[in-house]
């Protein structure tokens, strides 16, 4: 600040995560778009939170932002089996003990105690699954939202330079906090039974006193619950969601914001990224989340794949943006003036690597369907499968002098890739030619049909010739290359039978996992609702869940051999 000539920060960022400059970090990504606005923006990283922290860099003059990290910071400390992690990859060194659990409560307390009336508008994964009331598996209860727990002024959710941005211009021209209760992609509390004057069209979401019980009708509420809010995510379509909360408390969500157009989000990741860590780190090691990202390009947003288990659609929206291959190109060639560069990007990729452009014309338009989803049950008659625009962005890398191999680890969908009648094979020879290195991951998740069916998922046949395809090629291009699968044990419709089922399968095929994926009942999620809840919520209908230390061991020790 001294430096810059700053008498104050116009925002302060609060993160729970050490300070890595990286478009694969948020507060990096949140921080440069507000400085490209012309924002004066200071960051305090992973604050010592058993002291006064906060006013290292003095009070800013509009507010504070405050985010946990890229992670959830409980799935951050805790293991599916609620056991401690010994180590964090987004802290110094790797080392653990930098955050604290339910960061994002704790950061906000702590501004609220040394600056009792400043704005703080609350962000990022961790608040974005927790908007509404949430079950909560560390301690198996259903919590309240974590905008009414944290007593922020608004909750960002999704992905957030758009509503952010809006924000702090209208702080900027003199808008009071408490006046912005409309922007999109935001959600914010209010009291008393006046609030659907503001809001008329608002659904009205069962009641956080009806999901705090544990009996069967606040079960099927829960369910109730979440498909309402499934429902009502796209963008274009959407409506307000309102629920109630003791003392006649309210949180309000705002339809979701648009998605960031191609030009907006390559201008979003050509901000001037130092793709380094802070140099305070150095001497603890660096950070090491930054070691697997350094030199990688994200190419996309969005996912439509609509797997159960993941969050992604829930925060980042299901109507994929795919970056313009100019603009890949062109943050390519800085990746090879880098002082540390070596000549290998490590990813191109997004949530999905191959899903590179929107599923249809629907999405073209920033929306996406509400009742449906694009590969599951069966692949929807207006999806657009087409690797060819992806091709062409991985060929224009390849001819960048300095870059000797641009590697794809982020995933694919193989069910996507045999859905594309027309490039199908050319695709799969250019990945096996040129972007694997050796390994290849992806995620058929398990072999049951009926867990297949709760996931979201692919049948194994599927899985299965795309596993021939893959030798296949690599025979003919005379590689010897392996695909890395990733299984999911205990995860909803999953029991002995099933895990049994999936260990002989591990056998025969001569894989052995080196690690194996537990199902984590994290917010946000529709197979967190069926681990809760016991129901199916597409159908409400009971579906089997492993919710025992001992049952859930079980089978993942028969996946281990």
């Amino acid at each position: 600040m001294d430096k810059l000539g700053w008498e104050q920060c116009d925002f302060i960022f609060v993160s729970g995560d050490a300070y890595v400059d990286h478009p694969s970090f948020a507060a990096a990504v949140l921080c440069r778009t507000l400085e490209a606005e012309g924002f004066r923006v200071g960051i305090i990283p992973q604050p010592n939170w058993k002291e006064t922290s906060y006013t290292a860099l003095g009070r800013p003059r509009f507010g504070f932002l405050v985010g946990a990290g890229n992670m959830d910071s409980m799935v951050s400390h805790y293991t599916a089996a609620k056991r401690l992690r010994s180590d964090d990859a987004y802290s110094p060194g790797g080392q653990s003990g930098f955050r604290p659990d339910r960061a994002t409560l704790v950061y906000v307390e702590g501004i609220r105690r040394v600056y009792k009336d400043i704005a703080v508008i609350i962000g990022g994964i961790e608040a974005s699954l927790r908007r509404f009331a949430h079950y909560d598996y560390w301690s198996d209860t259903v919590r309240r939202s974590i905008l009414l727990d944290s007593k922020a002024d608004i909750l960002v959710y999704g992905m957030g330079e758009k509503p952010l941005l809006n924000i702090t211009r209208r702080l900027a021209a003199g808008e009071k906090i408490g006046d912005i209760r409309d922007e999109r992609g935001t959600c914010v509390r209010v009291h008393g039974e006046g609030v659907f004057s503001q809001w008329k069209d608002a659904i009205l979401l069962p009641d956080y006193d009806t999901l705090k019980q544990k009996n069967e009708t606040a079960l099927r509420a829960y369910a109730e619950h979440f498909m309402i809010q499934k429902h009502n995510t796209d963008p274009l379509t959407a409506k307000p969601l309102a629920e109630k909360n003791d003392g006649g408390r309210w949180v309000i969500q705002n339809p979701p914001t648009l998605p960031l157009s191609s030009k907006e989000l390559d201008k979003l990741y050509e901000l001037p990224f130092t793709r380094k860590a802070h140099p305070m780190y150095k001497a603890a090691g660096g950070i090491p989340a930054l070691k697997e990202v350094s030199f990688s390009l994200v190419s996309s947003r969005g996912c439509f794949g609509g797997c159960s288990f993941c969050s992604i659609t829930h925060h980042q929206g299901r109507a994929v943006t795919g970056r313009g291959k100019e603009s890949l190109v062109r943050e390519a060639r800085k990746l090879t003036a880098h002082q540390d560069f070596k000549g290998y990007i490590h990813d191109v990729g997004g949530p999905t690597a191959n899903f590179f452009h929107p599923a249809c014309d629907k999405q073209k338009k920033g929306g996406f369907c509400s009742n449906r989803e694009c590969l599951y049950p069966s692949p929807c008659p207006n999806l657009k499968a087409n690797h060819k625009p992806y091709m062409e962005a991985l060929q224009a890398l390849r001819k960048i002098p300095g870059i000797k191999k641009a590697f794809i680890r982020s995933g694919i969908r193989f069910d996507y890739i045999q859905l594309d009648k027309k490039y199908e094979k050319e695709f799969l020879k250019t990945l096996c030619q040129h972007h694997v290195s050796g390994q290849l991951k992806v995620a058929p998740e398990h072999i049951s049909d009926n867990v297949l069916r709760a996931m979201g998922k692919a049948g194994t046949s599927s899985y299965e010739q795309f596993r021939k395809d893959f030798s296949a090629v690599n025979k003919q291009l005379g590689l010897k290359q392996y695909l890395l699968p990733y299984f999911i044990c205990a995860h909803p419709g999953a029991g002995m039978k099933e895990a049994a089922e999936l260990a002989r399968y591990i056998k025969q095929t001569g894989f052995t996992p080196k690690q194996t994926q537990e199902f984590y009942p994290t917010p946000g999620t529709m197979s967190t609702v069926m681990y809760y809840t016991g129901l199916d919520p597409r159908t409400m209908k009971p579906i089997y869940t492993a919710k025992g230390e001992r049952e859930r061991r079980k089978q993942r020790d028969l996946l281990k051999g």
